[in-house]
């Protein structure tokens, strides 16, 4: 099995000029060792999210969150939609949350002054499960609570058409760092190809997260991503689609958070009418009565350039036969 090792999983950029690390067949597996989104700074709780301490923030954009890439996929071509089959995520044995001053939204609270007066870092352990692995273990969040792994891949994507885009706020019908807790083994995501061979990248795995990333950070880890890559030649997407078992999900990310809701709903319907037969007025009707459509707000940190994401997801029984 093709494998890219961790030191090699580190470039910050998602560049149609790169060089592939390696090259797959569709549906060929393979493994990638990711870096945690400090590229393994964190350790302890005594290492903090201080500017002036870590490595790579005398740069413009600081070089943080990196990924594994690219990877050339045989066959692919602009025009082409890229199927990411996550199998198997197996994180760290722990993961970290960093806050501080000026660092998301509370970061100057006045109401809770702790959270905006000094800088804190939490580590989380992670105990296996039953596979003997963390891929279905638990994440002890204190000497009181805990809850199960949830691993996903908070940054993916193919190398943009025109632009280069940063890992760390890059974002686009592309992919980029949209920290999609769907992003994860089990469902089918879907992206657009701009560039022959797709230029796949992969990085910043979560052990687990809440809606909104609210903090900028979530549990955040290495990891090993066992993965395959397919095509659906001939046919794009206009923006990262997710296919889960029981529903479909329609991804957008923007600032303001209205405009992102506003255009995963259209996308949606977009998608409702070219592959499921309804029509416009079936569909528009539809997303404002069926009780069980849901808008997933994924990401929505203040930090940096990042827009916020959202995804309008459909239950399949709603979908027709």
């Amino acid at each position: 099995m093709k494998r890219i090792a961790r030191e090699q999983a580190r470039t910050y950029a998602l560049d149609w000029r790169d060089a592939p690390l390696i090259r797959v067949e569709p549906g060929e597996t393979f493994e990638v060792e990711t870096y945690d989104a400090s590229a393994g700074y964190f350790k302890t709780p005594q290492d903090k999210a201080i500017p002036a301490m870590r490595p790579g923030f005398d740069r413009s954009p600081p070089l943080v969150n990196p990924v594994a890439g690219p990877i050339y996929v045989e066959g692919a071509e602009r025009g082409d939609t890229l199927v990411v089959l996550l199998e198997e995520i197996v994180v760290d044995a722990y993961s970290w949350i960093a806050i501080g001053p000026r660092r998301g939204p509370l970061g100057e609270s006045t109401r809770w002054p702790e959270l905006s007066a000094d800088y804190t870092t939490r580590i989380f352990r992670h105990e296996p499960g039953p596979s003997g692995t963390t891929r279905d273990g638990t994440l002890h969040f204190s000497d009181r609570l805990s809850w199960p792994i949830t691993p996903f891949v908070g940054t993916l994507g193919v190398a943009p058409d025109r632009e280069v885009a940063t890992s760390a706020d890059g974002q686009g019908e592309w992919g980029g760092n949209l920290d999609i807790r769907d992003c994860c083994p089990g469902n089918r995501i879907l992206l657009p190809v701009f560039h022959t061979g797709a230029l796949f990248y992969l990085g910043d795995v979560h052990a687990s997260q809440g809606d909104t990333e609210f903090t900028g950070t979530a549990a955040e880890t290495c990891a090993t991503v066992r993965l395959r890559l397919e095509l659906i030649k001939g046919r794009s997407v206009p923006w990262m689609r997710i296919e889960k078992p029981g529903s479909i999900v329609s991804v957008y990310a923007y600032r303001p958070l209205e405009v992102a809701v506003e255009t995963a709903i259209v996308n949606l319907m977009e998608w409702l009418i070219t592959d499921y037969g309804f029509t416009p007025t079936d569909a528009y009707c539809l997303v404002s009565t069926c009780p069980d459509f849901r808008v997933n707000v994924y990401q929505m940190c203040k930090l940096s350039k990042l827009n916020f994401v959202a995804g309008a997801e459909l239950p399949r029984q709603y979908l027709g036969a």
